[in-house]
């Protein structure tokens, strides 16, 4: 049985801008709680977490690790600590996502010589969309000029007053080693050995204004969060400790405090403090009563109560392919518990699941458990059926859990297997990879014949080819994707005619057409009226003239793009007795709507998207430019702290290199979403280029 119940479980994410030491915090809290033995590095590429190949050799987090160590409250009760380090770099946000969706607790990581970057708002927004609760750590406090009061104002400036010191470095820099605690108001002293440890003391006198100044803001902010305890404060003008751990539980699970600490992860400094609060503090599953489900296959919606001794309910939260064992699928219990050999349900396709074995994670290491109890994370190897985003219950309790919200893609690339044969190979591991990681996508575009890749940013990408080559060996040719252009008219032709006749020797050919072209309104696509009297043209072959008309739209006319918004009616033409067949009447009408398209007043259209550009203010000039450069049309901007967000529309033909073009000019602090919006004209200058280009193409083939 385990050692621990749900009531004693705590899960946190670690979440952030690239850059601001997650991966070592998560380092710091192993090695401080005895799991580890001794601290890693990023550099030596020795780290629990930081364990994929690309990732020791980018040295930086590419995907979201799961760790644990066992913690203590003030009670000497033991906590199982569940900890989801996650990637800093927003190009793979939906690693970070996917986390936040099964962690109660976040850990927003701050670069304390940089404060609050582009990867803390987007980060921080995710976690209002899964009501995590928020815990700040400004880390790096060991770093030199850190002004830690300019942090402080930069993140209420961002995330409001509800942003708490608890604890403020008193030697920040190369010896940082003291931190006082405006909760307990002591000074808190670490030692210098690495190992973590620390004395309390008395706070000096010169430092003792700017700690009460600290513990009013921190006492008048738990006032607010209850009428009550409002009222004591005016009666009595403090808190007892009893009232401010009851205003700040409440607080941390509205998110209406944000509780703010100071760290060094590197030197060890400042992290037990954190984790004696995140274990007297931080919520178990219990403390939240249901969860959010549907009925399969319909949007009723279902609660489940958080019952250790209820029906077995998990949640599939990721899934990675590792080589020696297969599919590893990591997972959540929201009720009852799970265990070897149980059969389960998938609510989202209706298959049925038998449990293997089951594994607690310590980065790449695995620990095979017998039981998996309500509110704990884990992992299961080799279900057969059931990927992220899937929930497993049991028969008596059919649910779908809500599920994680991936971002769209902002970048999509075309692919191709170098090797003649890997095709069907390529189509596996395409599909493999979005099965890992649902924020990639791949389809295949009929109208350019072109397999797309799709994911968060160019780095995204790159690392699904490298793995594709790591993985299955495969070698792959990766370009910019043709533009789908999409062709229509402008003007009205009443009358295109076409007569199709051919004759040699036996049974010729003949069909003849008459056709009205005009024009639809944009997103209308096509329209065919058959306006034929008198049976000038046989009911029989009014089908073949559609189908004529249909196949040449798909193929295009200026630039081989499919053809939109145009409205057919067949209103006259003739026939022979002998010669007419539907082939005739097919090529009649393809080669009529081909004239009268030409006549119609043709225009290319392009796609344009909606892109949103978030960047630190001071690149606002820089930024703007290069989205004018590109034909994009601001639509509006807005300021969210020193922070500026762009909104435009852009054409999809001028965002190629966009993602490494705004990393340029943001000095990497710059990064941009999109999303399909609409068509629209190609510029008449532009227009030529591109139906030029098309036909130089088209005769050196």
């Amino acid at each position: 049985m385990p050692e621990y119940t749900t009531s004693q479980i705590r899960n946190i994410s670690l979440i952030g801008h690239s850059g601001t030491g997650k991966t070592l915090l998560a380092e710091a809290i192993l090695f401080s709680t005895g799991a580890i033995n001794r601290m890693g590095s990023i550099e030596e590429g020795n780290t629990v977490s930081d364990y994929h190949k690309d990732e020791i050799e980018k040295q930086m987090s590419i995907n979201s690790s799961l760790l644990n160590t066992i913690i203590q409250n003030n009670k000497g009760e033991k906590l199982k600590l569940n900890i989801l380090d996650t990637p800093g770099f927003m190009d793979f946000i939906g690693e970070v996502v996917s986390s936040l969706r099964v962690t109660d607790t976040s850990l927003v990581v701050v670069d304390a010589s940089k404060g609050r970057e582009v990867g803390t708002e987007i980060s921080f927004r995710y976690t209002d969309y899964y009501k995590n609760d928020i815990i700040f750590v400004v880390n790096k406090t060991d770093h030199e000029n850190i002004d830690f009061e300019n942090v402080v104002s930069q993140l209420k400036e961002g995330f409001g007053n509800r942003v708490t010191v608890i604890q403020f470095p008193v030697n920040s820099g190369g010896g940082f080693s003291e931190v006082i605690d405006v909760m307990k108001m002591k000074l808190l002293k670490y030692s210098k050995d690495g190992k973590g440890n620390y004395t309390i003391e008395d706070i000096p006198d010169n430092l003792k204004a700017k700690a009460d100044e600290y513990h009013q803001a921190f006492i008048e902010t738990i006032a607010e969060e209850d009428e009550e305890l409002m009222t004591k404060y005016f009666d009595q003008g403090t808190l007892s400790d009893e009232d401010l751990d009851r205003g700040l539980k409440i607080g941390l699970s509205k998110r209406e405090i944000f509780p703010l600490f100071c760290t060094s992860a590197s030197s060890n400094v400042g992290i037990r403090g954190l984790l004696e609060f995140i274990a007297e503090y931080c919520e178990s599953l219990l403390d939240s009563d249901t969860e959010s489900g549907f009925k399969p296959g319909t949007e009723d919606l279902i609660e489940i109560k958080h019952d250790p001794k209820g029906e077995p309910v998990m949640f599939i939260f990721k899934t990675v392919s590792e080589k020696n064992i297969g599919e590893l699928s990591f997972f959540r219990v929201y009720s009852g518990s799970v265990r070897q050999g149980l059969d389960l349900v998938n609510g989202n396709n209706g298959m049925n699941e038998r449990l293997s074995q089951l594994y607690t994670m310590q980065g790449k290491d695995r620990k095979e458990i017998p039981e998996v109890i309500c509110g704990d994370i884990a992992s299961v190897v080799k279900l057969k059926h059931t990927h992220t985003n899937n929930t497993l219950s049991s028969k008596n309790l059919p649910v779908v859990v809500k599920g994680i919200l991936f971002p769209d893609p902002n970048i999509s690339m075309a692919i191709s297997a170098k090797n003649k044969g890997d095709e069907d190979k390529l189509s596996v591991a395409l599909h493999s990879f979005h099965e890992e990681d649902p924020s990639f996508s791949s389809n295949f575009d009929t109208q350019t014949n072109q397999t797309i890749i799709s994911g968060q940013g160019e780095i995204h990408l790159q690392t699904i080819v490298q793995r594709m080559h790591n993985k299955y060996g495969l070698e792959v040719d990766v370009t910019e994707p043709r533009i789908p252009y999409r062709e229509t008219i402008r003007s009205t032709v009443n009358d295109s005619e076409y007569k199709h006749k051919k004759q040699s020797g036996g049974r010729g050919q003949y069909g003849h057409v008459h056709i009205k072209i005009e024009p639809l309104e944009r997103g209308n696509g096509f329209e065919f009226v058959n306006a034929i009297v008198g049976g000038v043209v046989p009911g029989r072959f009014i089908p073949a003239v559609e189908k004529g008309i249909v196949e040449i739209m798909e193929k295009g006319i200026l630039v081989g793009s499919k053809v939109v918004d145009v409205k057919v009616t067949l209103f006259d033409g003739t026939f022979h007795n002998v010669d007419s067949d539907e082939i005739s009447f097919k090529i009649a009408g393809s080669q009529a709507f081909k004239k009268g398209f030409k006549d119609a007043s043709p225009v290319l259209l392009e796609p344009i998207y909606n892109v949103e550009v978030v960047f630190p203010e001071e690149f606002m000039g820089a930024v703007s430019g290069d989205v004018s450069s590109r034909r994009g049309r601001i639509m509006g901007m807005e300021s969210e702290g020193h922070l500026q967000l762009i909104k435009a529309q852009m054409p999809l033909s001028e965002m190629e290199g966009y993602s490494s073009k705004l990393r340029s000019l943001t000095q990497g602090r710059g990064t941009y979403k999109r999303k399909f919006s609409h068509y629209e004209e190609v510029p008449k200058e532009i227009e030529v280029k591109i139906i030029d280009n098309y036909e130089k193409n088209k005769s050196e083939e």
